[in-house]
């Protein structure tokens, strides 16, 4: 799969497949190609998969926070002429689909999250590098997963080319700060949506009792383990991941 995306009017997103939409979003650090297994797989399925890139550092900072990301999701279903879709979202991602989920119900039939922020203070500032030398972005870079070999040069130098860019920098911290005041602990309990925790085992970056946090809170989820995985399941554990989503969908028949 060329995980390049398309452009349509203010849209760049990528797009596979026919059937129920997977609309797949990405974190701070992801970029489509993360999700270059989820694609294939689902896509070959009976699922439509589009992956759209989140304008994370080119809105307005006025514009730069959870909220004001929900509502570009929202925007973009509308666009593509979805009535409802499943989310799936990493990190950052997993936040937005949470926030979207709340303010757009509706729009939600199923809802996946994994690594996801929204509950614990420090996921956000803690997973992001400060600037500085890059063996430090390299180690920070490799905190995220399991297996330190999953952060290619190419990876790292990605970071570090974001963790040198001033803009980018002060955008990030800004969707930093504007995750810990959307935190979602006291309207999960609220969301009855059907929702799939999948979740690695050895996550630094939001731990293991994130997901149980997030399974407890939210009236109906399933939670699901994967061993010798960091913060990004579905692309250090692909396989396991679309077992477990698989699972979940026949599961729920969505």
């Amino acid at each position: 799969m060329d995980v390049s995306a398309k452009k349509e009017g203010k849209y760049q997103y990528y797009e596979a497949g026919e059937g129920t939409p997977i609309v797949v979003l990405h974190g701070l650090m992801g970029g489509l190609s993360n999700f270059k297994a989820v694609a294939d797989h689902f896509s070959t399925r009976g699922y439509k998969v589009v992956i759209p890139e989140l304008p994370l550092y080119t809105q307005n900072i006025l514009k730069t926070n959870v909220k004001a990301f929900a509502k570009y999701v929202k925007d973009f279903i509308t666009y593509k002429g979805f009535s409802r879709v499943i989310l799936l979202g990493n990190s950052l991602g997993g936040h937005i689909s949470l926030y979207h989920t709340k303010m757009y119900p509706e729009k939600v039939a199923g809802l996946v999250i994994t690594g996801s922020s929204g509950l614990y203070e420090s996921a956000m500032g803690d997973s992001y590098p400060k600037r500085g030398d890059y063996e430090y972005i390299k180690k920070k870079t490799e905190d995220v997963f399991y297996d330190p070999k999953m952060a290619t040069p190419e990876l790292v130098d990605e970071v570090f080319s974001i963790v040198n860019d001033r803009i980018k920098v002060l955008k990030t911290l800004t969707i930093a700060k504007s995750a810990i005041r959307h935190n979602m602990g006291k309207d999960l309990p609220k969301m009855h949506v059907k929702t799939c925790i999948i979740w690695g085992k050895n996550d630094r970056v939001t731990p293991p009792e994130v997901a149980e946090e997030f399974h407890k809170l939210m009236p109906n989820s399933d939670l699901y383990w994967i061993d010798q995985c960091g913060h990004a399941a579905m692309m250090e554990q692909p396989e396991a991941f679309n077992q477990h989503l698989e699972t979940w969908l026949k599961k729920e028949g969505l």
